[in-house]
């Protein structure tokens, strides 16, 4: 009988551990968050959005490697760890990118070496850091206009494109990041495989989700059980497939070149002119490209793709901060978060953070298994295939700025995404956005006072 009057041991809050309830449960709660973040909304369409974003990481790492000696075991062992811990984090398809302005001042100048570009991506990553850690970024977030957020996601949208009808029409040097003579029609990296896989593409993601719900056919029948398997395909996945395929019948030679074992990793040294090069050439024009398209950007095109989750300019400029604080000491190539790549891994069925792990797990393979040697063998790989990836992930993105309702939002939009492009510079066409939005604020504001 005494042994009914015993407390149970199912109490919530077992007085002997002296630890509240809320703590006690704080470390279970954040598992289950962490798990949750990973869970496979469908396979096969994360996979095929792991896809997504390679038709920009493969060309730029590709180029670095090959023209710089980047150290692209390295930056696949970093990177794909940086994917899975922001797939951990996020629980959507967060993507890690190399920062491009960056890349294009090591490719355009023959003296910005290796120390320079990691120079470049530690002094970027540590200011993004204290920006996120003092709150600054929040303030700049809180007062910038849409419409003028809207305009940078246009301008890189569609800069991307550009870029992948470089590399469908034509030749391409890598290792100088050069567009040569234009493409044949024939052969396996030709214009036609190239266009069969746009076409591809299209027929089986279309425009986007909304399109499929505009004419809902009836259950059963044989053009609905059609066109479910030919939606379900995974595009981005099959298409990458084929081209690997074509690498090998192409030159079947390539795999004579494959080392196996991972690349040796060391700190990276930097003289203090180096540090200096760096930051003038490197991180001041990367600062602001960062700061709007890899932050500010992508926060917002995250919560418009995820309207139940809450994405944070601090966050997100601190863990950009950190992935370049900490990798870029052992020659990892600097990275950003980048609207781009968000845009191109949701196109193609990326939903969760399971996304980017599976493609930060293969990257971390292939930077273990077979190191820099890969650099050889991605050389090879038909750039027109990856221009159909980058050419879908750029429209995703552009499309974007689709919300942007009045005429003077409109305007604003494209004065800024004109001088972005035409000027090649995020930041110019920001300034000029932002300029334009206060004179047309001021201008309503004197009428409004006039009546």
């Amino acid at each position: 009988m005494a042994s009914q009057n015993r407390p149970s041991r199912s109490l919530e809050n077992p007085p002997e551990t002296g630890i509240p309830m809320s703590i006690a449960s704080f470390p279970g709660r954040v598992m289950e968050k962490l798990k949750a973040n990973l869970v496979f909304r469908s396979k096969l369409a994360e996979l095929n959005g792991a896809m997504g974003d390679l038709g920009t990481y493969i060309p730029i790492v590709l180029s670095l490697t090959l023209s710089k000696d980047l150290n692209l075991g390295t930056t696949l062992i970093f990177t794909g760890i940086y994917n899975i811990i922001t797939g951990l984090i996020y629980g959507v398809p967060m993507p890690v990118q190399p920062m491009k302005s960056i890349a294009a001042a090591a490719l355009a100048d023959p003296e910005f070496g290796v120390a320079e570009i990691m120079a470049a991506g530690i002094l970027t990553g540590g200011i993004l850091f204290f920006l996120g850690a003092t709150g600054l970024m929040h303030l700049v977030y809180k007062f910038i206009p849409l419409p003028v957020v809207r305009g940078i996601q246009l301008a890189q949208g569609l800069s991307f494109a550009l870029t992948a009808v470089k590399y469908i029409r034509y030749d391409q040097n890598m290792a100088k990041s050069k567009s040569l003579d234009g493409r044949g029609w024939l052969g396996f990296d030709g214009l036609i495989p190239a266009i069969v896989c746009a076409c591809f593409v299209i027929v089986v993601n279309g425009a986007g989700e909304e399109e499929h719900r505009e004419e809902p056919l009836a259950e059963g029948s044989k053009r609905e059980k059609v066109r479910k398997i030919i939606t379900k395909l995974p595009s981005a996945f099959i298409i990458f497939l084929l081209g690997a395929v074509f690498l090998f019948i192409r030159t079947p030679e390539v795999v004579n070149g494959v080392r196996f074992g991972p690349s040796p990793m060391s700190v990276i040294k930097i003289t203090k002119s180096q540090w200096k090069k760096g930051f003038i050439k490197g991180t001041i024009p990367q600062l602001p490209l960062s700061i709007l398209n890899s932050v500010i950007a992508v926060c917002k095109l995250s919560m418009d793709l995820f309207p139940g989750r809450v994405f944070t300019v601090t966050s997100l400029s601190m863990t950009v901060g950190l992935m370049n604080i900490i990798g870029c000491w052992f020659g990892g190539v600097p990275t950003c978060h980048g609207a781009g790549g968000l845009a191109g891994q949701y196109k193609f069925g990326g939903r969760s953070g399971a996304c980017v792990a599976l493609l930060g797990a293969a990257k971390l393979l292939l930077g273990l298994v077979l190191g820099s040697s890969l650099a050889k063998v991605l050389n090879r790989y038909p750039v027109g295939i990856l221009g159909v990836l980058l050419l879908f992930a750029g429209v995703e993105l552009a499309m974007a700025a689709r919300d942007m309702n009045s005429k003077e939002q409109a305007f604003v939009v494209l004065i800024c995404t004109g001088v972005s492009l035409v000027g090649s510079s995020a930041a110019l066409g920001f300034l000029c956005g932002m300029v334009v939005h206060v004179l047309l604020w001021l201008r309503k504001w004197g009428r409004r006072d006039h009546h």
